[in-house]
């Protein structure tokens, strides 16, 4: 890896496959502003070459908002995994999905930034799956080794993931897709309703009602779990 200055002053951590990059774009503009434009540009174009510096530029220019993205699903869903001896930081989560979304956009266009985004956290949940799989597959073959030369007794390990926490991902992922996406975005990726809204294409209301929707839904499949409820009878 090593560090570019895009065009707008900022430092990026950039993947070395995926090449230099040189970002437009003008003082204030919005992330989503960025994206669209790039988006439209990607569209107007065919055949991988042609396509491949504005992908870049695409990446480059929405790279803070990945940032944000990538961090708090790392340490809300998957804290373990800053932990040693992995000590995952974002900016090294944020670089092998730069390069998934190299690789992906190659094949998938995003039509608008609505589906960007949804691109993005796929491939961000999927990077952090892989890294948890092997993480624990690991963790297991020292534990294998250690047990076969009469290593003393050790805790079990408690890199899995529990199954309480199994059920609420489970639960968000059956959420119908508005509720599902406005909860992603505004409750796990962070984002504000007015950010949320505008990658939505929606109102700053409906992202609200969506969202409340989606945790009464998730209140009544968990409603087990929380932690005051009370059991009459």
């Amino acid at each position: 890896m090593w560090v570019v200055v895009v065009g707008c002053g900022r430092a990026l951590v950039w993947p070395r496959s995926a090449g230099r990059v040189t970002l437009c774009c003008s003082v204030g503009e919005r992330t989503t502003e960025i994206v669209e434009r790039y988006l439209n540009e990607l569209a107007g174009v065919s055949g991988d070459a042609p396509a491949e510096p504005i992908i870049r530029a695409l990446l480059a220019g929405s790279v803070d908002r990945l940032h944000l993205l990538c961090a708090t699903l790392l340490h809300r869903n998957y804290p373990r995994l800053t932990k040693p001896p992995l000590n995952l930081q974002a900016e090294e989560m944020l670089s092998g999905v730069v390069e998934r979304m190299m690789k992906a956009m190659r094949v998938v266009r995003p039509g608008n930034v609505r589906q960007f985004f949804a691109l993005a956290n796929q491939h961000m949940r999927w990077e952090l799956n892989d890294l948890a799989r092997r993480f624990d597959q690991e963790t297991r073959a020292v534990e294998l080794r250690e047990s076969a030369i009469g290593d003393p007794a050790t805790p079990t390990s408690t890199s899995q993931v529990s199954p309480n926490t199994v059920r609420m991902m489970e639960a968000i992922e059956n959420l119908p897709e508005d509720e599902r996406e406005a909860f992603s975005l505004v409750r796990v990726q962070g984002m504000t309703h007015v950010d949320a809204a505008a990658v939505l294409d929606v109102s700053v209301k409906t992202i609200q009602r969506r969202l409340n929707r989606s945790l009464l839904l998730l209140g009544e499949k968990l409603r087990d779990l929380q932690p005051h409820s009370v059991q009459h009878g």
